[in-house]
């Protein structure tokens, strides 16, 4: 696999195991747990895992600079505020509501990148945000559904979800040297246990939840497609990819999320739904496909 399409296909991997998670926690609570005591089962198996595959790999703690520190750290505390309010999101929403609130971390975190590093967004970014803006409305369903009955805190919770994980995603964007990605996991993971345990319930590692009553099924599988895995794969390719296009590739986490949710939840999908879903595709696209056949032609001539 050629390497400049190698790192996208990471993003969109990474993205699309997020898109399943706002499904399994449903799948929690409809089992009796709550959002709070389902992302913090996440968090604490994510955590251990990251630490049992840096011991199993490497055992030297990382050496970095003051701004290494700080990008490392930061990834990890947005990591956490991300897993809160996204958590809080789905005791108000639907799970594919949820996720489309979510979704708007697409051009918020473009923006945002525009913002860091004082530029203007390129015609083709603008593009795919009309594609991606437009798909995620039709996908969403909310044009032919009451939404009046929503609580406030739902759409506040999603909208704040959004802004943490834009800034996710701008924090890992940026290279650090002196730390190997393994490392680097086990690092963002366990600050993001710590903001967990502050704010969520950390009593389930004591009090019989998390391994008598099986919670720890929904953790493990949480942990892997919402720490272990995505983390993993969006530290190494979101620096070779660049903020802007991470989050226009991280697209691929609504259609995935839709129809988890559909398979699973059995939530209902319309025509209409189906097709946003190719349109968020399309947009999602675009910036591969264009960069690509600008490359063609770099090389043709």
């Amino acid at each position: 696999m050629k390497t400049s399409l190698m790192y996208p296909l990471m993003v969109i991997i990474a993205s699309s195991c997020y898109g399943v998670l706002s499904t399994i926690i449903k799948v929690a609570m409809n089992h009796g747990f709550t959002s709070e005591e389902a992302v913090t089962s996440q968090y604490m198996i994510g955590c251990g895992l990251a630490f049992l595959l840096f011991i199993l790999t490497q055992r030297q703690l990382p050496r970095l600079n003051k701004s290494g520190w700080i990008t490392v750290i930061g990834a990890g505390l947005f990591t956490g505020t991300t897993g809160i309010v996204y958590g809080q999101s789905l005791n108000y929403l639907p799970a594919s509501l949820a996720v489309v609130m979510l979704f708007q971390f697409t051009w918020i975190g473009l923006f945002l990148d525009c913002a860091l590093k004082k530029r203007m967004p390129t015609r083709t970014e603008l593009v795919s945000l009309l594609f991606l803006f437009s798909g995620t409305i039709l996908a969403a369903g909310v044009l032919d559904v009451d939404l009046s009955g929503i609580a406030w805190q739902g759409w506040a919770f999603g909208l704040a979800a959004a802004c943490s994980f834009a800034c996710f995603v701008q924090f890992n964007s940026r290279p650090v040297e002196g730390i190997t990605t393994t490392a680097r996991v086990m690092v963002m993971s366990f600050v993001a246990l710590i903001l967990i345990s502050i704010f969520l319930t950390p009593e389930i590692a004591w009090n019989g939840r998390l391994f008598g009553d099986g919670l720890w099924v929904y953790g493990v599988i949480l942990g892997v497609l919402g720490i272990l895995l995505p983390i993993y794969l969006f530290s190494i390719a979101v620096p070779k990819v660049g903020g802007a296009f991470a989050s226009i590739l991280s697209a691929m986490e609504l259609p995935v999320a839709i129809t988890v949710s559909v398979i699973v939840l059995h939530e209902a999908i319309t025509p209409l739904q189906i097709f946003g879903i190719i349109v968020v595709l399309i947009g999602m696209m675009l910036p591969t496909l264009l960069s690509l056949r600008k490359q063609k032609r770099t090389q043709t001539t």
